[in-house]
């Protein structure tokens, strides 16, 4: 009886520390920040300008930070010279999607 109690109480600790504590955010899908987040965040290609949602496209990781790329085409370019695209406003440059 001893350890049905034992494991009933581990049990429910480990119920409210998933369900409100540190594990919280795992039903949710991430760190988001709430229902649906990830579908709402923009980003803007650099390349061509258009709005890119999180979910599609292509990224790419350059110096910590994330891009998104409407196309292969986008991301080729991009790589071929980042500091081109990082050093102006998107959609000034003239690339094609």
């Amino acid at each position: 009886m001893e350890g049905l109690l034992g494991f009933l109480l581990i049990g429910g600790l480990f119920f409210l520390m998933m369900r409100f504590g540190c594990g919280a955010h795992m039903s949710h899908g991430g760190h988001g920040g709430g229902h649906g987040a990830d579908s709402e965040v923009k980003h803007t290609d650099l390349v061509c300008g258009m709005d890119v949602d999180m979910k599609q496209g292509y990224g790419k990781m350059h110096e910590g930070q994330l891009y998104r790329f409407c196309s292969r085409n986008c991301l080729d370019q991009f790589e071929e010279d980042p500091e081109k695209y990082l050093n102006q406003p998107a959609g000034n440059n003239g690339g094609t999607p």
